[in-house]
């Protein structure tokens, strides 16, 4: 599986991510088997960029990660967490369903970007994690917070680099302004950029990804599927983690239409459109199980063939500015 570095930090990234909230019983439950087994499977598969946060089930996705990799050679693989949520004693109780995850809600989270906040959380990540180090750290949503984000995360995450604690350091939204803001006004390493660049939708390349280019960071891609749309774009579909608009359901099944022309599923399209811009180090990808783990996979393998991105550019779904693969893949 191909890998890239991150900006200039030296921290190498897989072109396939595993992102670990679903591990952390996004949505559903997971069992600890199974979460073991996903991650294997992507291990198998070559996948060595590995990406969590506190936030993930109450820290249910770190620990099981941890769990996972404990017996892997500490240098071969890359682990990603995320500060700016705190988790403290005093949850509400009952389940934690409403914040997106199934798992008791023993404990609560607490919006802090402060420099101590920051080195806190990174020490119970990595208690968490049952590691002495992770490679990068990212921000994570902190659009109300920006004052203190700007003001005193980042400060406090550039002090971490330079200590040697973190080796490369981010921000990670579901909005395109203000990673904008971070790649023109910080040294970030790396942008993590939800649902912004996807094949339905390329709102990233406007700002973000020419920024990114040109300062030498680089873009990992998260929420390539549009909260699943981009999978199946059927009948309840959703899109940011809410039911899909008709107009946006429409144009994903269009996507589709033309996809499935040339036998490409969407979900392949989909996971491997973003690759085609040189600043986009890897794409994220939720996963549950093995099946999921081996399924995405495989798709990296599928032949794109030039004229499906003709038609999609000829049918205006993309535009004729829009980077895409240029080669089959066999």
């Amino acid at each position: 599986m191909r890998t890239s570095t991150l900006g200039r930090s030296g921290v190498a990234v897989t072109e396939l991510g595993f992102g670990a909230a679903p591990i952390g019983n996004l949505f559903t439950p997971v069992g600890d088997d199974a979460a073991r087994a996903a991650v294997d499977a992507a291990w198998d598969a070559g996948v060595r960029y590995f990406d969590t946060a506190p936030h993930y089930g109450l820290g249910l996705s770190e620990r099981r990660l941890g769990a996972a990799l404990r017996d892997r050679p500490r240098a071969g693989y890359t682990v990603s967490t995320k500060v700016g949520r705190l988790l403290e004693p005093g949850g509400p109780g009952g389940d934690d369903l409403a914040n997106g995850f199934a798992v008791p809600a023993r404990l609560r989270r607490v919006w802090d970007f402060s420099a101590d906040g920051v080195r806190r959380s990174i020490e119970a990540s990595l208690e968490r994690l049952g590691l002495d180090h992770v490679d990068l750290v990212y921000l994570h949503d902190p659009d109300d917070h920006a004052e203190e984000a700007f003001g005193q995360g980042y400060p406090a995450l550039e002090r971490l680099r330079a200590e040697g604690v973190v080796r490369a350091i981010g921000a990670g939204m579901n909005q395109t302004a203000m990673l904008a803001r971070f790649l023109r006004d910080t040294d970030v390493d790396v942008v993590l950029m939800a649902g912004r660049y996807t094949l339905l939708e390329q709102e990233g390349l406007a700002e973000v990804l020419p920024l990114a280019a040109s300062r030498g960071a680089s873009v990992v891609v998260g929420g390539a599927f549009n909260s699943g749309l981009l999978i199946d774009p059927g009948e309840g579909a959703t899109y940011d983690y809410a039911p899909a608009p008709e107009p946006v359901l429409a144009r994903a099944r269009r996507l589709r239409s033309v996809t499935g022309r040339h036998g490409v599923p969407l979900r392949a399209a989909a996971l491997r459109f973003p690759a085609a811009h040189p600043a986009v180090a890897s794409t994220l990808v939720g996963l549950r199980s093995a099946d999921e783990a081996r399924d995405t996979a495989a798709l990296l393998r599928l032949p794109l063939p030039a004229p499906m991105w003709a038609d999609l550019r000829a049918e205006g779904l993309l535009g004729a500015d829009v980077p895409v693969p240029d080669e089959e893949v066999s």
